[in-house]
Parts: structure tokens; C-alpha cells; sequence
């Protein structure tokens, strides 16, 4: 699966490309994107964020989405060094999005991020962070009294991302959303590392759980079904992953499961068995784009939706 389309819509507003003459900062109207093309000099996503920050609109700009902002590769330790400089200026900042960036652009696997932990202290009234691509990335010592979203878009991600998620202090948070993506991109959590989020209670406001893209996604299932976590969420996605009708089995087989408002398995290996008892669970359940698997002699391959 490409990421196509930029994004429109983010943290309950409408996106669009930054331009000096059009009206943007308001609360309930269009806010900023920022980010370069190839065409570009280096350096213009800081010249399109300057603008912002010099404009009227920074004072009520609730939400930043940055694009590409390096055709050469580099990391966005610019975005955040220039956000936290420029924190006075958006006294009404709750909503940033580093790494909106089509696969036109660059791959997800290619996108270079950075320690975006400055941002926690910068920003007291962030609410939702969505992150593309986890090449360098770091959430350091995750504390924010605020914070309700989490999201993290990648094709492979790093068992130290998903530890400092774990040991985060999010008091908050509502919506934690990780696609765990391909091991040959960098993907090497695994089961034994996601307990701790498995087990309940780290993030008491929690209502959505995105344990997504993952390539070990039915022996997650198998963890999921049985875990604490499930008596508190209202909606479980394990979607973009490698689910078959093992992992759907355990699913079926859990009471917890059962009482969700959504289970999201779209892009999955099940059967059309399974297919059809999972839609017989009482609950809405998403079952949409059935795959199949590559057969090659003896070798069965099924595929996470985004990796490279």
C-alpha cells in the first residue's frame, strides 16, 4: 500500500499548502502544511515556516503538518529545533504532523526523523503527534500531561521506539497507533516487547488500540486476545498485517474481543470461513481487502501492507 494523497484533514482540521495570501489559523477553518518539492531550494520549508511564524495566522494556528522537507535525505531535527524556537509564536499549537510525504516523494523506509522529545516541553497544549517514517527516531522520555493522540506511520519499527512508548507517561492518551511494519525495514519489536501495552493500565484514558502493518500479526492475535488491555479499549486495529486464520481463531475464541465497538483486520490472509465468522461476532468489524498468499513450493509469504 502507497501513501497517494497528502493529507486534507488532520486533528479535526482541513489541510493546506501554506501561502502567505490565504487566510489560515483559524480554529475551525484550514490550517497549515508545510514542505518542499524537488523544484526547491534547500531550506525553503524554513523560509515557508518563517513566513507562518512572521504572519498573523501563528497566534492561532492550532495545527502544523510538515511535508517534505529534504530532497537529500536529511532529518528533521530542523523542524523541531525551529518549532521549539519559535514555541512563543504558537501560543495555540495542538496538533503536528512531521513526515507527510508521499511515496513519489520518498519511501517511508527512506524518511530520516530525529529526537522529537524537545516538542513534549515545547508544546504544554500539544494533543495529537503523527510521525512518518522511524529511521532516527526518538521519542526520548515520553511525558506529556496533554497529549490524546499518538501515531507512528512506518515500514519497520524499532523495538526501542516501541520500549519508550511503553515506559511513556501519557495520562491523556486516547488513541496509540503503531504500524510495526517489515523486520527487513527495521521492524524489530516483537511480542515479548509490546507487553507492557498488552498489559492494561499504562494509559488509563485509552480507547484505541492500532497495533498495525505487522508482519508477526497472528501470533499478536494470540497475545491480544487474552490481554487486560481489552477490557478497557473500545476499538482494536490490527489491520495492514499479516493476519490468518490463526490469529483470527484466538480472536474469536476471546469474550473481550466481543464486547469491542470495532475490530479493524482489514488487508489480512484470512479464510473465507473465518472471514464470515468474524463478521458473525455482533460487533462492527472491518474484513475488507482479502489477500492472498504467495505459494512457492513448500514457501508461504504474506506481505504487511507498507514496508519498503
Amino acid at each position: 500500500m502507497a501513501i497517494y494523497a497528502h493529507t486534507r484533514h488532520f486533528a479535526g482540521t482541513s489541510i493546506a499548502n501554506w501561502e502567505p495570501e490565504e487566510t489560515v489559523g483559524d480554529p475551525i477553518g484550514t490550517q497549515a502544511r508545510i514542505g518542499v518539492s524537488y523544484d526547491d531550494a534547500d531550506g525553503a520549508w524554513l523560509d515557508q515556516l518563517d513566513a507562518l511564524l512572521s504572519s498573523p495566522a501563528a497566534a492561532e494556528t492550532t495545527a502544523l503538518v510538515f511535508g517534505m522537507w529534504s530532497a537529500d535525505g536529511g532529518d528533521s531535527a530542523g523542524i523541531v529545533e525551529a518549532l521549539v524556537a519559535g514555541r512563543d509564536r504558537l501560543p495555540k499549537l495542538q496538533a503536528i504532523f512531521i513526515g507527510d510525504i508521499l511515496y513519489e516523494e520518498q519511501e517511508i523506509s527512506w524518511i530520516q526523523q530525529s529526537d522529537v522529545s524537545p516538542l513534549f516541553d515545547a508544546f504544554p497544549k500539544l494533543e495529537h503527534l503523527c510521525i512518518r517514517g522511524a529511521n532516527g527516531l526518538s521519542l526520548g522520555a515520553l511525558r506529556h500531561a496533554n497529549l490524546r493522540s499518538l501515531v507512528i506511520q512506518s515500514g519497520g519499527l524499532s523495538r526501542a521506539v516501541v520500549a519508550e512508548v511503553s515506559a511513556g507517561q501519557l495520562p491523556s492518551l486516547e488513541h496509540l497507533e503503531l504500524w510495526l511494519g517489515d523486520p527487513n525495514y527495521g521492524g524489530d519489536a516483537t511480542v515479548e516487547d509490546l507487553a507492557p501495552l498488552l498489559a492494561g493500565g499504562l494509559f488509563p484514558k485509552l480507547r484505541y488500540l492500532g497495533l498495525r502493518d505487522c508482519a508477526f500479526a497472528d501470533e499478536l492475535a494470540v497475545a491480544v486476545a487474552t490481554a487486560p488491555v481489552l477490557e478497557q479499549i473500545k476499538v482494536l486495529d490490527l489491520s495492514l498485517g499479516v493476519l490468518s486464520d490463526a490469529g483470527a481463531a484466538a480472536l474469536l475464541a476471546s469474550p473481550a474481543v466481543a464486547k469491542l465497538e470495532l475490530l479493524d483486520l482489514h488487508h489480512h490472509y484470512m479464510s473465507d470461513e473465518l472471514v464470515e465468522r468474524i463478521k458473525a461476532l455482533g460487533i462492527q468489524v472491518d474484513v475488507s481487502d482479502q489477500q492472498k498468499a504467495d505459494i512457492n513450493d513448500d514457501e508461504i509469504n504474506r506481505y504487511v501492507a507498507v514496508s519498503e
